[in-house]
């Protein structure tokens, strides 16, 4: 087991179904559950010799990814891997796709047995949809490591495309403005204007299957979405507050993140 002593939360509470924990900063929650993953990942090909995970993008998320890297124990041979979004028509090489960020931050340093990529330009984008459900249905998704974004996404499921009720795995949308300017300022894009404006999406049921639900959420940019979460009502006006019906999920949030809870 690798050693959380140290970077403990400060704070853990339940909303409905939802575990929350509150750490004193990013660093320590990157740390922390870095630990947790790559212990639970350990424990999973144990018990079956194999696991299936779900990983995020974002700035948000390049701690977390960064410490679990440098981690040993999990055999990643055994290991396969999937993303949650990516924008359409983006090739693979452009600096704001999700296969780059993964192929740089993630496969090139761990050499999973295999890491399954939304093909962004694949010319029948309805076509690439039902491929990577294929692959997603092949076996049941062990893990799923996610963010909250600033407008209350999860993946790119923004207010006015999430739903409940998905009956597909993953599916293209439209994003909105807010979701948009959210990738400007985390300077992958130069203006709001050069934001491809549709994107791939796993949707929220394909997430929420996975066994276990691990949602990081740091930084006080995300603090009005957390709020928002956690304090209103579970609605797609706010599609993360469906983690509250996610018994088999955790939330990990930082001071800053949680500063706007009463």
């Amino acid at each position: 087991m690798t050693d959380t002593a140290t970077h403990l939360p400060k704070k853990t509470f339940q909303v409905d179904a939802l575990e929350v924990h509150v750490y004193a900063s990013q660093t320590d929650l990157s740390i922390s559950v870095a630990a947790q993953v790559n212990d639970y990942l350990v424990e999973v090909i144990r018990r079956q010799g194999y696991a299936r995970a779900i990983l995020a993008t974002g700035n948000s998320q390049i701690q977390f990814l960064d410490r679990l890297t440098q981690l040993g124990g999990v055999d990643w041979s055994k290991v396969t891997l999937f993303h949650m979004d990516e924008y359409l028509g983006i090739d693979a090489g452009h600096r704001a796709s999700f296969r780059k960020y993964m192929r740089e931050r993630v496969e090139s340093r761990l050499k999973p047995q295999a890491f399954h990529y939304i093909e962004g330009d694949a010319l029948l984008p309805l076509e690439e949809c039902a491929r990577y459900s294929g692959l997603l249905a092949e076996r049941p998704i062990d893990l799923c490591c996610l963010g909250i974004g600033e407008n209350g996404h999860l993946a790119f499921n923004d207010p006015a495309v999430a739903s409940f009720e998905d009956t597909v795995a993953i599916k293209l949308v439209k994003l909105d403005d807010e979701c948009k300017m959210q990738q400007v300022r985390e300077g992958h894009f130069s203006g709001l204007d050069t934001v491809p404006p549709y994107a791939y999406t796993l949707t929220l049921k394909a997430l929420c299957e996975a066994k276990k639900m691990v949602c990081l959420c740091p930084e006080t940019r995300k603090a009005k979405a957390v709020r928002a979460a956690l304090q209103g009502p579970i609605s797609t006006a706010c599609p993360a507050s469906y983690l509250r019906k996610q018994p088999h999920a955790v939330l990990l949030l930082d001071t800053d993140s949680a500063a706007l809870l009463g």
